[in-house]
């Protein structure tokens, strides 16, 4: 589990909530059944209006991509790498064959393939960039999905609280109740903007860093599978990737003797 979303959206709502109290207001006075269904539901039938079937079907995904921590074996890319270049310079390009019986990554194995099967730089360069603009993109559209959501809501909020007061309006006569409508009419305000703020825009914002995550990781194999491919010595190779993981590597993995995993990076998790 990701536990900095978890954490940050229990903080988010309980400092709402907590904040609310201390100034006397009641728990039960938040709850208004109507204003959620004005606010949730206006906002989910303007996201559904604005993105095809087809790609709101990956909402449970995004949700869960959102929760759960990834690494995307940006450590273990390292390693596979360097081990790679390691032995294709021992050993020559056509010793890694086997070797990527081991490879369980599709990019890794994939650009791997070609170099072992003599494609010429560029050409690799070209198709493994296509695969990386390609993830952006489908990354991309989750990203707009809860950046759409965290733009609707707050206006469905502003709809739900001028809807409540028509009502109040239409029915003057007792001042009691009176102020009771008002405050239940601005409820629905409420939910729109601290949905907005606490859950829509911070997830897309995560999913958002969750991309560039994998994209690094990602453009780090390709650098190492063009190094490869070029004969360059492993440890200009090493001094390389470092550039892309830096801090991120564990002591042992900057060490000569580095054991390395058979998995690699890029799991396409958006």
């Amino acid at each position: 589990m990701d536990l900095s979303t978890i954490i940050g959206i229990i903080a988010g709502f309980g400092a709402l909530i907590t904040g609310y109290l201390l100034e006397g207001g009641s728990v039960t006075s938040l709850g208004q059944l109507s204003a959620a269904i004005i606010v949730f539901g206006g906002t989910m039938g303007a996201v559904i209006t604005s993105f095809p079937l087809s790609d709101l079907k990956k909402f449970p995904q995004w949700i869960k991509t959102a929760f759960t921590s990834q690494s995307f074996g940006t450590t273990e890319a390292y390693e596979t790498l360097v081990r790679f270049a390691e032995k294709a310079r021992r050993e020559g390009l056509l010793s890694l064959e086997q070797e990527l019986e081991t490879v369980t990554d599709r990019f890794t194995r994939q650009g791997m393939q070609l170099v072992i099967d003599g494609t010429d730089p560029e050409i690799t360069r070209e198709i493994l960039e296509s695969n990386i603009a390609v993830l952006e993109k489908r990354h991309k559209v989750g990203i707009s999905v809860f950046e759409a959501a965290g733009g609707y809501s707050p206006t469905l909020g502003i709809i739900g609280t001028v809807m409540g007061l028509v009502m109040v309006l239409g029915n003057l006569s007792d001042a009691e109740a009176l102020s009771h409508s008002i405050a239940a009419a601005f409820i629905a305000t409420l939910y729109g903007v601290a949905s907005a703020n606490l859950l829509w825009l911070p997830i897309a914002t995560k999913l958002k860093m969750k991309d560039k995550a994998e994209v690094s990781a990602m453009e780090m194999i390709l650098d190492g599978i063009l190094s490869i491919q070029a004969g360059e010595n492993p440890s200009i190779l090493k001094e390389k990737l470092k550039t892309h993981v830096g801090s991120m590597l564990p002591s042992e993995a900057k060490s000569e003797g580095a054991a390395a995993p058979s998995g690699t990076a890029a799991s396409e998790s958006l």
